[in-house]
This record gives C-alpha cells, sequence and structure tokens, in this order.
C-alpha cells in the first residue's frame, strides 16, 4: 500500500548536491494529499498544493514579486560590482531559503523547421517551471539583453520573465519584467 501510494504521488524527484546544501525539487501530481505526512518535509507539500492549484496571472506575478525580494536581499548584502557567477549562486541560495523551486542553467533547444539545430540555449534560472531569471552584472544595460530574456520566452514557452541588473544600485527599479501572450492565456 505504502509504495503504491508513493508511486501515484511522486512523479519526478531530484535532487542536486551543491557544496554542502541540498536543494531538492518535488514534483507532486494532483493527488497531493495522499503522500504520508512524514515521507516529505511540511513545505514541500504546501509547495506541490501551491503549484497544483489553479495557475492565474496575480499567482506568477506574486512569485515574480519574491524573485525580485530575493535579488534584494543578495543586492543588500553583496552590493554592486561582482561577478555574474557570485550573484547566481547567491541567487540560488536566497531562492532555495525562500522555498522557492528553481532549476539553474535550463538547456532550451533551438528548433528550425522542425530539426534541433546548434548547441542548445542556457538560461541562468527557471523559477517554479514558470518565470525565466536572467542575471546581469553590466554598467549599462544594453537592448540585446531584453531581446535575448523575449527570445528565451518564446523558446521556452514561459509565461514571465525578469531581466536583474546587480551592477545598479536600485534593483527593485532597474528589474526588467517581460510577458509573453501565454502569461494573458491565465486567468486574472
Amino acid at each position: 500500500m505504502f509504495l503504491r501510494a508513493l508511486c501515484d504521488c511522486v512523479v519526478n524527484f531530484t535532487t542536486e548536491t551543491r557544496r554542502t546544501r541540498r536543494f531538492t525539487e518535488i514534483t507532486l501530481c494532483s493527488s497531493v494529499n495522499s503522500v504520508p505526512p512524514w515521507l516529505f518535509p511540511a513545505h514541500e507539500i504546501q509547495r506541490a498544493q501551491r503549484i497544483t492549484e489553479i495557475m492565474t496571472q496575480k499567482i506568477i506575478n506574486d512569485i515574480s514579486y519574491r524573485i525580485i525580494g530575493c535579488a534584494i536581499e543578495v543586492h543588500k548584502h553583496l552590493g554592486p560590482g561582482l561577478l555574474e557567477s557570485v550573484y547566481h549562486n547567491c541567487m540560488m541560495d536566497e531562492l532555495a531559503t525562500t522555498n522557492l523551486s528553481f532549476q539553474s542553467h535550463v538547456a532550451v533547444p533551438i528548433n528550425y523547421k522542425g530539426r534541433q539545430i546548434a548547441e542548445p540555449l542556457r538560461l541562468d534560472l527557471l523559477v517554479e517551471n514558470l518565470i525565466v531569471v536572467e542575471l546581469k552584472a553590466v554598467e549599462a544595460m544594453h537592448p540585446v539583453y531584453s531581446a535575448q530574456l523575449l527570445s528565451y520566452l518564446k523558446l521556452a514557452d514561459k509565461p514571465k520573465g525578469l531581466l536583474i541588473n546587480f551592477h545598479k544600485e536600485n534593483i527593485s527599479k532597474s528589474a526588467i519584467s517581460m510577458v509573453t501572450k501565454l502569461f494573458q492565456t491565465f486567468p486574472k
């Protein structure tokens, strides 16, 4: 019975070890409530329940708000002027601390006329399998960065993206948010 419940509920379980901290992503099916409470931590079950709810524009925007909060926290402790990879590692730690699931350096294939060409593109972060986050640590934001994010959103078929530059004094004012037509299909 236990094995049956486990097989019914756990669809995907991946663990990545990074330094001494473990980042765990658990994706559960719609019967989240049938998971034995001792099997997974309560915050993972709550996150899975949140994901299985109907997705709305408000929920996506709330997740974006939390991501920007994570970026502000990282910027508050480190300040501007470091390498993008340092901010990337700190963002991963902050996202894990706030119980947001994410994937780092996600490969997005480029399909041309039904064929995969070239090497896949790499997204900096994909948060809650919804929001593409591109991190920068540059003095001036070039318009090509916005075009890059828009291309990533279309290729990955995600509703929203954030472009965050850590080389600015105010992260919340300099962050660029973009949505696709997919975002408009979600209820408000």
